[in-house]
């Protein structure tokens, strides 16, 4: 923990938690008392009436409807005034430290998380900060107020305000996996592995991640803020781990989303041609 935050002495939970920083969990003797009170609990409710059943079906719908309240745009800042996003979206998170003044990339790390009985808990794919935290879980209390998301663990809190998209209706906020890409003018289809492309798509702004779960390698990332109109799908560059200089760049590209999946088409960063097909994760 402290190699991590030694040169960011307020950064808080968003390195703390997130990052990984803070570990797995142990179990302390009451967490045993809790976890022996858990498990009475479900054998009384497995031979309970069906108003037992009720009460968990309630539990359960109250678990997504907070998971959907939390899907969209998050941030906060670090010790040192960089800025730090948070997207969440269709059961998957990314967080995003940089600089865009200064066109410096400074890390990021994601994955899936699940919500329930309070407690936001995230199992990490990707963590360019200590890949070792790839595969492993961690969770924290949270409440959402006005706007704004508090999460603590082990006496320390982070909070996270809402970046406004009331006036977005992007058709591609969603977590989309590459599935297709054309080669030698034949669309190739992707096969799901280890090894993911990813595009995290708030109301406004995306991030997009090239990774392996399995062995940790992180082979690059970008964000900043889209629009999505009129067949026009455009980014705005605000950081990009593998070339600074694309930092302020925008990028048009040709869109439709067709039987469920995204059609993308046009010239890369670069220059080179592209045509892709990403589906959402949801429906892996």
């Amino acid at each position: 923990m402290i190699k991590l935050l030694k040169n960011t002495a307020a950064a808080g939970m968003a390195f703390l938690f997130l990052f990984g920083c803070a570990g797995t969990s142990t179990t302390t003797p009451s967490d045993q008392s809790a976890t022996a009170t858990a498990a009475s609990s479900s054998t009384a409710n497995a031979t309970a009436s069906a108003g037992g059943t009720t009460q968990t079906t309630s539990a359960s719908q109250n678990d997504a409807q907070q998971a959907t309240q939390l899907e969209g745009a998050w941030r906060t800042t670090d010790g040192q005034g960089n800025e730090v996003v948070m997207l969440v979206q269709d059961g998957f998170f990314t967080i995003a430290r940089f600089n865009q003044q200064n066109k410096q990339f400074l890390g990021t790390t994601g994955g899936t998380y699940t919500v329930s009985n309070g407690k936001f808990s995230i199992q990490q794919e990707f963590n360019t900060l200590d890949s070792t935290q790839v595969g492993t879980t961690a969770s924290a209390d949270y409440k959402l107020e006005n706007d704004q998301w508090t999460m603590s663990k082990d006496g320390l809190t982070d909070t996270w305000n809402r970046i406004n998209e009331s006036n977005s209706n992007s058709p591609l906020a969603g977590t989309w996996r590459i599935t297709g890409r054309e080669r030698d003018g034949e669309m190739q289809t992707m096969r799901p592995g280890p090894r993911k492309t990813l595009k995290v798509l708030s109301g406004t702004r995306f991030q997009w991640i090239a990774f392996n779960s399995e062995t940790g390698q992180f082979s690059g990332t970008g964000g900043g803020t889209y629009t999505a109109e009129n067949g026009k799908y455009t980014e705005n560059i605000e950081f990009f781990s593998r070339d600074s200089s694309r930092v302020g760049m925008s990028l048009s590209f040709n869109f439709e989303v067709k039987d469920g999946n995204w059609h993308h088409s046009g010239q890369s960063s670069t220059g080179n041609p592209i045509n892709e097909i990403w589906s959402r994760i949801s429906k892996d």
